[in-house]
């Protein structure tokens, strides 16, 4: 059994419910409640994480992410996932630093609209997924349109995930204007799936809320992570 290294405190919640989740679809995979994955965990801090974007210094963030990667690999991961998706701007880089194998969010992601036969997706997230292109790219090369919302409704979203959802904090009104901007998307922009683009954004939607498919990164991810577990190539 492949064990797992997770770089995780990114933030703390969507930590929890990565684990949570990784728990529960392995022991459903194993048909066993008393069979338990061996795994690693990594915290790091998230805000240092916006600092760094905030100055622009993505090398730095390489640096800070490679750093937590080799350490996981040190103490015998077999394979590593960052549990957000604002850190996968700097994978690439990240992976091309280290030994270990790792499972992008991005291309799991852009692999589910492809099953789903979506051409047109909205995507939301931090300001910092929605404005660099790291998750646009295989999407575009794939003929495929990502919408994002207009830069001012960007700049509300990425403050309520950081002063709210990452804090585990969901209030009834942002919560509305979440998904009245969804619903925006969907009839301005004619989008056809929604990425939750942030890894603490299920906590805010659930599938019954909108009516086109909505894409959970963390769901996406868990379910490669435990595929790679039980892979014994």
């Amino acid at each position: 059994m492949k064990k797992l290294g997770i770089v995780g405190g990114t933030g703390p919640e969507s930590t929890v419910d990565y684990y949570q989740s990784i728990i529960s679809k392995y022991q459903e995979k194993a048909g066993s409640s008393e069979d338990l994955p061996e795994l690693l965990i990594n915290s790091i801090n998230m805000y240092k994480i916006f600092s760094l974007l905030e100055a622009n210094q993505t090398e730095g963030l390489a640096d800070y992410l490679t750093e937590s990667v080799r350490t996981l690999e040190k103490a015998g991961a077999d394979f590593v996932v960052l549990t957000a998706n604002t850190a996968h701007i700097v994978f690439d880089k990240v992976q091309e630093r280290v030994n270990v194998p790792m499972i992008s969010i991005v291309e799991e992601t852009y692999n589910r609209t492809e099953e789903l036969g979506l051409g047109k997706i909205g995507l939301l997230g931090t300001k910092f997924t929605m404005e660099n292109d790291f998750f646009q790219k295989p999407f575009h090369a794939g003929a495929k349109t990502i919408v994002v919302p207009e830069p001012e409704e960007q700049q509300y979203f990425h403050e309520k995930i950081v002063s709210e959802l990452e804090k585990g904090v969901v209030e009834e009104g942002t919560k509305k204007d979440f998904l009245e901007l969804a619903a925006k998307m969907v009839e301005r922009d004619g989008i056809e799936g929604l990425i939750l683009g942030c890894t603490e954004l299920p906590l805010i939607f659930k599938p019954e809320d909108l009516e086109i498919p909505q894409l959970n990164t963390t769901e996406i991810h868990v379910k490669k992570i435990i595929e790679v577990m039980f892979d014994e190539g």
